[in-house]
């Protein structure tokens, strides 16, 4: 295992703490994994919700939960003061941000590090460092991570930028400094277009981040998107837990995620391990976190950023790798040492799809309503991890994610299909949702074969949109239907789901009749 005494920014000293009772600052599955993660090790768990979320289930499986304002999240989960205050009132020796909402806010995390609890995440310092893009490009850089070409500061004005460009050579990307999820990014493929790109990305980055820096890379044709999970404790270990790969992505949101990655040699995987580790070890890193590369057709790789909190595709990597990164982040914290002597290989494949309410028929607008009918996949291999159930009400306040469903074994191809068995069994009624379009991506020859990369799901959206969905999503449709049309007949309040339902199943399967499909149901729950 690596070790250091410290890096090139300055933390606070080891902290050794035991942790009884955790404040969960997040809502929905994550906050849920965390619920859970609790229990396992016999902490008490706090849930906190909006009006928006009294029902939901983090809330109730939680020890505690507390009221935190209105739906919308200024006036809920991205209030720390308040979040802060309310930790200190029921007793909680720590706050788990989650991902998203406060998760890597330097301020946050200092100012729940001064009120005297313990911050399960990096120190603030090492937010501070890596929040930056510009500032985590200088880390790397000295710490001998290679990076993309580009600047380390902000562009100034056009001529600024196009002078840079003109180094570089086209096409480049404008990226803001302090953005992430795709907020603030521009491609640029010639001169007379970098002055309308610079406008439109500063202003993107000022509405989305409060900053409008942004600053400029050499544009890498083709890459793979593939990040290395960290974990590293208080007392300078720190170790690589292999690669994720994350490629399937639409205007630069992640879609579907896989570990270990068809592009990765044990070669790759350590050199890469490697240059992660000394970008964290450069931040003065503690707890899990996450270092995203780009990986160029020729095998050189770039870093690209840390993500200074657990990823919403940590699932993946705890299946090939068997360790519980959340659990580690609660040990960690509370100042447990990593018993890690080196990082263990990748054992199978595991693939994960990321469920969300949006209409992909549509342009992926986001589908609002209440879940009426919910059935979870389970069987061999397969996880769950998700923040609804029947009765739900899924609206506009916060992301479209809705679940995560992971699948495990032992080889790529055998992930796949029981992925695409996972779908099948998928059942959700109420809103538009991501699955079938999920099992058009995993029916893709080329997707099968591994030949992906960050632009390959935008140039290849229209062909899958355009193919028919696959056979068995039909199957699923029907059997949705006859089940709530018998619920409809034993509670009138769920009158038309089942039509709505059925209508669908019918346009696509116009050959099986209702007998048959009420057969085929009856046959499938054993009567």
């Amino acid at each position: 295992m690596a070790r250091h005494q410290g890096g090139s920014v300055a933390v606070p000293p080891p902290t050794v703490r035991p942790i009884r009772k955790v404040l969960i600052a997040n809502r929905g599955e994550i906050a849920l994994r965390v619920v859970r993660a609790c229990q396992e090790l016999g902490i008490s768990s706090v849930a906190v919700y909006s009006d928006a979320d009294a029902q939901a289930p983090h809330v109730r499986e939680a020890d505690e939960a507390v009221w935190i304002g209105p739906a919308a999240a200024s006036e809920s989960y991205l209030k720390g003061d308040h979040l802060i205050e309310v930790a200190r009132a029921v007793g909680a020796d720590a706050i788990h941000p989650g991902y998203g909402f406060l998760s890597e806010r330097e301020w946050f995390a200092r100012a729940v590090r001064d009120a005297g609890l313990i911050w399960i995440g990096p120190p603030a310092e090492a937010i501070a460092a890596m929040g930056s893009k510009t500032a985590a490009r200088t880390l790397a850089i000295a710490a001998g991570t290679p990076v993309v070409p580009g600047t380390t500061e902000a562009l100034r004005d056009a001529a600024d930028a196009t002078a840079v460009a003109a180094r570089f050579g086209y096409p480049v990307l404008l990226k803001a400094a302090a953005g992430g999820g795709g907020k603030g990014m521009r491609v640029v493929r010639e001169p007379g277009e970098i002055a309308a790109a610079l406008a439109s990305a500063q202003r993107e980055a000022k509405n989305a981040f409060g900053d409008d820096a942004v600053y400029v890379e050499k544009y890498i044709e083709g890459p793979r998107h593939v990040e290395i999970q960290i974990l590293a404790d208080q007392y300078g270990n720190c170790i690589a837990l292999g690669e994720r790969e994350c490629s399937i992505q639409r205007r630069h949101q992640k879609m579907i995620e896989e570990a270990p990655s068809v592009a990765v040699s044990p070669d790759l995987r350590k050199r890469m391990g490697d240059a992660a580790v000394a970008a964290a070890r450069a931040a003065g890193y503690v707890n899990a976190g996450t270092c995203e590369f780009l990986l160029a057709k020729n095998g050189e790789f770039y870093f690209l950023e840390m993500n200074t909190r657990i990823q919403v595709e940590h699932p993946v990597t705890e299946l090939v790798m068997g360790v519980d990164l959340v659990q580690w982040q609660l040990r960690i914290a509370a100042g447990e040492a990593l018993p890690f002597t080196e990082a263990p290989a990748p054992r199978g494949w595991a693939i994960e799809c990321r469920i969300t309410s949006e209409d992909p028929a549509n342009g992926f607008l986001p589908s609002t309503g209440r879940i009426a009918y919910l059935h979870i996949p389970s069987g061999p291999g397969v996880r769950w991890d998700g923040g609804i159930e029947v009765g739900s009400v899924v609206g506009l306040s916060y992301d479209p994610l809705l679940a995560k469903l992971i699948v495990f074994a032992p080889t790529r191809d055998a992930a796949i299909a029981r992925m695409e068995r996972a779908l099948q069994e998928l059942v959700i009624d109420g809103v538009e949702t991501s699955r079938e379009f999920h099992l058009r991506v995993l029916a893709d020859a080329e997707f099968r074969r591994g030949e992906i990369d960050i632009q390959w799901l935008e140039s290849r959206l229209p062909a899958l949109l355009a193919t028919a969905p696959p056979a068995e999503t039909v199957h699923v449709a029907a059997i949705a239907a006859a089940l709530i049309a018998d619920r409809e007949r034993r509670s009138p309040a769920a009158t038309g789901v089942a039509a709505r339902v059925a209508s669908g199943a019918r346009d696509a399967r116009s050959t099986e009749s209702d007998w048959a499909r009420t057969a085929r149901l009856d046959a499938r729950r054993g009567l």
